[in-house]
């Protein structure tokens, strides 16, 4: 027997089995805001809202983009859109209007979901139907409970159907969408689930963004399970340790950012004399770029909370790798722990890692994407010989260790963000002053790496630091801007012109090991 694997299948168990527990706990006192939902109820407004797309004309495998911080309504769109044969864009919404213009615009949307908070700014982005997500509009019918025995249009289930397309900067100034399959999305979510020992007594707090590779799995795999999802929409160390003491949080995932902000509040709380939550109860995954060994080691001893570490792409759904404290290691101090934990992993359940002749890393497993949307050439680049080509490089030690050396990819990953660096290059160059700019990234001790731009003047320019991150702020997304701008006389260039971004980079890296941060 085979029965298709969707990911309609976690929300089926978590309504099922947990039918009055909390299943969300949305951020209070914001537009829109859904309160506190059982799974019943979490299960009745995904069925209303794929009833309210057929009523709508919106077809299966039509794609219905959702631009949010992390909300209730996010989470039932995960179920609502793909559960029953759409598919799902999750959007950065911190991206800039013509960013996102252009992902709803590729990915051909016909429904666009839009956070109040972005309204303003998103107003001249169209598809066929927008709705603003503010409770008063069209999205409270959408977001209604399904009635009393009313079931959607069946969908013939399909594991090898797309069931959400995740933009991701790439080295080139336009993003790929990532096209995460039914099976993708199941396999990956119940293997991460059980790495890091997912139960029914768990209770999830959504720090990692809801559109990141959505949310890594995790919102998929704890549903499942019955846990308690509380919902936080803005990043501040301080409302993160509260709301981990109101609700019993036991379980949260996150970039290295969040990890400096939950230190920087738990450090002023030791100063006033208060009680850090959690000790001994809570797991933090943590992704994006490793934090230095010391803040490991941080977490372990004045949080008390038990940090894991993964290594994935948005192309592998993202579980590649884990990293967790191992038997072994229990009668190592926590210094000698954390210099084993900084460590990308061991392959994680199902996937195998392999290095190319060149110490690229390769991957594959049942979570890798099935190619990127109307990207055809780009998909046979990265998918060779049933290999996913990463971009990154590494290689392996004892005990199927992978450490992450350098990107090939001139990607800078800032606060968990994937920033390319042709697309501010691209920015820069668009300065009547700038002759030639180079983009790197930079050790960052809160953000892991910074952005930084390296910046050769035309003869007779003139421009100042300040000016630069100002007109780079004015036509991308402010994360992706540079933090410091260096003038230089020249940048060093191969024979056939090509910038050697190594020997730039290479002063900033060379009291480290290693290429990323």
């Amino acid at each position: 027997m085979k029965v298709p694997m969707t990911v309609g299948d976690f929300l089926r168990r978590g309504a099922s089995v947990y039918p009055e527990r909390p299943a969300v706990i949305d951020e209070p006192g914001t537009p829109g805001s859904l309160g506190t939902l059982n799974y019943e109820e979490l299960g009745a407004r995904a069925r209303g809202m794929a009833l309210a797309l057929d009523a709508m004309g919106v077809a299966q495998g039509e794609r219905v983009a959702i631009i949010s911080p992390n909300a209730a309504r996010f989470q039932v769109a995960y179920f609502g859109v793909s559960a029953w044969g759409r598919i799902l864009v999750p959007i950065n919404y911190r991206l800039n209007a013509d960013e996102i213009g252009y992902i709803v615009d590729h990915s051909g949307s016909s429904v666009l979901l839009v956070d109040p908070d972005s309204a303003a700014k998103l107003s001249g982005v169209t598809a066929k139907e927008t709705i603003v997500l503010d409770g008063t509009g069209d999205d409270v019918k959408l977001f209604a409970p399904a009635p009393a025995g009313a079931e959607p249009a069946t969908w013939e289930a399909d594991e090898d159907a797309t069931a959400s397309i995740n933009y991701t900067s790439g080295t080139t100034a336009r993003p790929k969408g990532v096209q995460l399959t039914h099976r993708n999305c199941w396999v990956n979510a119940s293997v991460f689930g059980w790495h890091v020992a997912v139960s029914d007594r768990d209770v999830f707090m959504h720090t990692l963004p809801m559109f990141h590779c959505n949310g890594w799995g995790m919102p998929y795999a704890v549903t499942a399970m019955g846990v308690p999802q509380v919902v936080v929409r803005r990043i501040d160390g301080e409302e993160i340790l509260r709301r981990i003491d109101r609700h019993g949080v036991t379980l949260l995932c996150g970039a290295p950012a969040v990890v400096a902000a939950v230190l920087d509040a738990a450090a002023a709380r030791v100063a006033a004399g208060q009680p850090i939550p959690g000790d001994g109860q809570v797991r933090i995954v943590v992704a994006g770029a490793p934090p230095p060994s010391k803040a490991i080691e941080r977490i372990e001893t004045e949080l008390g909370w038990e940090f894991i570490q993964i290594y994935g792409l948005t192309e592998t759904a993202p579980l590649l790798t884990i990293n967790r404290r191992r038997q072994e290691w229990d009668d190592l101090d926590a210094a000698e722990r954390s210099k084993r934990l900084v460590r990308a992993g061991a392959p994680a359940f199902g996937v195998e890692i392999a290095t190319a002749a060149d110490g690229e890393i390769l991957a594959r497993s049942n979570h890798v994407f099935a190619g990127y949307w109307e990207q055809p050439g780009e998909s046979a680049e990265a998918l060779v010989d049933g290999w996913f080509h990463t971009g990154d490089e590494g290689h392996v030690e004892a005990e199927e260790y992978l450490v992450i050396s350098d990107r090939k990819k001139d990607v800078i990953i800032s606060g968990g963000e994937n920033v390319s660096s042709v697309e501010v290059e691209d920015r820069l160059y668009q300065h009547p002053a700038v002759a030639e700019a180079a983009v790197i990234g930079v050790p960052d001790e809160r953000w892991g790496e910074t952005v930084k731009a390296l910046v050769v003047l035309r003869a007779g320019g003139a421009a100042t630091e300040e000016e630069l991150i100002e007109h780079c702020r004015s036509g991308l997304a402010h994360y992706k801007c540079p933090t410091t701008v260096e003038m230089r006389e020249t940048l060093p260039r191969t024979a056939t012109g090509k910038l050697q971004k190594f020997k730039l980079r290479s002063p900033y890296w060379a009291s480290r090991d290693r290429g990323v941060n």
